[in-house]
């Protein structure tokens, strides 16, 4: 794995949805750093990612109620825990669940394992809310997918938060995730 300034050279063999989310990236004007790699199935291929990144990636969850009214992208650190209850209680939701692949497709255009924040550029209708752990917010960098899990990426946490989010019309709601038994 190589680690790239930006966008690829050539778009050849690359979904549309990752090259939008280049653009979008670069009409904003976010400086990123990528890395090309297979499918991530296990945490030891995450932590070689990482590894050339120099960052943690967030995992990154995609959940509903039971009644499928509500939508939540959480990001919590990769080396975290995820517990349901504890999450639930702060949000004032009752049953959270991991929601189905379709709604991951309608609403963020991704597809499972390639679960970002970036997939909000494409929630239009402002369907999905933003959790993201506290802990991922004190990180310098930032790492996540571009709507594809066959690349990663790197940026400044601040530039996420005060660019791209704008950008999109989401706001977040910061949680405090402990993840322990």
């Amino acid at each position: 794995m190589e680690l790239y300034n930006g966008r690829p050279e050539n778009a050849e063999g690359r979904l549309p949805r990752e090259m939008r989310t280049y653009d979008f990236l670069d009409s904003l004007k976010i400086p990123y750093q990528r890395t090309d790699h297979e499918p991530a199935n296990n945490m030891e291929a995450c932590n070689e990612i990482d590894a050339v990144l120099g960052v943690l990636i967030c995992k990154n969850l995609f959940l509903c109620n039971r009644q499928k009214t509500n939508y939540y992208l959480l990001m919590m650190p990769g080396d975290k825990k995820f517990k349901t209850k504890e999450l639930s209680a702060q949000i004032n939701s009752a049953r959270l669940s991991f929601a189905e692949p379709e709604d991951m497709l309608k609403y963020l255009d991704i597809e499972p394992g390639a679960v970002s924040i970036m997939g909000l550029m494409n929630d239009k209708d402002h369907a999905v809310k933003l959790l993201i752990d506290e802990d991922v917010l004190k990180g310098e960098d930032l790492g996540c997918h571009p709507c594809v899990c066959t690349s990663s990426l790197k940026m400044k946490t601040a530039d996420v938060i005060e660019k791209f989010l704008p950008a999109t019309g989401h706001d977040y709601t910061t949680v405090h995730l402990v993840g322990e038994d």
